[in-house]
């Protein structure tokens, strides 16, 4: 019987509730004869459990082997990643306002102390003071005129670098914070693929 090639590209993340049962259709992207790929997409491939708590990895063997139990006839090419990580979503507990509020406290305090503190660490009040005499010619111990808009400046200019008001974007560039939490999720899943047996506690057939 004549073989058929059918092109495969798993899924770099997917996002499941728990118990969901898996089919290949939601972890990967399938190119080939229609007919082919239809029959391929509802081949199941995994049942999650709560044993498996918040990660799944599932590897491209895995999945090859579960077609060719189907269909024997089908030749796999495999594209791109050769795992999905499976990430099981569990209903999130609403924070309660009075812990929201304290947590914004204790950022905004921590915020403003760092700021003072660089600033005393590199003596920018003696910075103003010489400033504004250098400009006026007078000597002013608390020079506002300098001070107030750099304030101003120093808060526009910490909402411009993080490319963020609130919920609003102002581009569509990322921010610095977007970009290193990027990276931080891309080193973070290839630690769970490197250790998918430790995650999981068992791998499953």
């Amino acid at each position: 019987m004549e073989s058929k090639m059918i092109y495969l590209r798993l899924r770099q993340k997917k996002k499941v509730p728990p118990n969901q049962e898996l089919f290949i259709r939601d972890i990967a992207q399938l190119i080939g004869e229609d007919v082919y790929c239809a029959k391929v997409e509802e081949i199941p491939i995994y049942q999650v459990t709560k044993e498996d708590k918040n990660l799944v990895v599932i590897d491209v063997m895995k999945v090859i082997t579960a077609i060719h139990s189907v269909m024997t006839n089908i030749e796999i090419q495999v594209v791109g990643p050769t795992q999905t990580i499976v990430e099981v979503q569990y209903p999130k507990k609403k924070l309660a306002p009075v812990y929201f509020a304290f947590i914004w406290f204790l950022l905004f305090i921590g915020a403003a102390l760092a700021i003072m503190n660089f600033h005393e660490d590199v003596s920018m009040r003696e910075v103003h003071q010489q400033i504004y005499k250098i400009v006026t010619g007078i000597d002013n111990p608390k020079p506002l005129l300098l001070q107030v808009p750099y304030s101003f400046g120093l808060g526009i200019g910490m909402v411009l670098f993080f490319n963020h008001l609130f919920k609003k974007r102002f581009n569509e560039e990322p921010s610095p914070l977007e970009v290193e939490m990027f990276n931080y999720q891309q080193d973070l899943d290839q630690y769970v693929i490197v250790h998918e047996s430790d995650e999981n506690g068992h791998n499953k057939p």
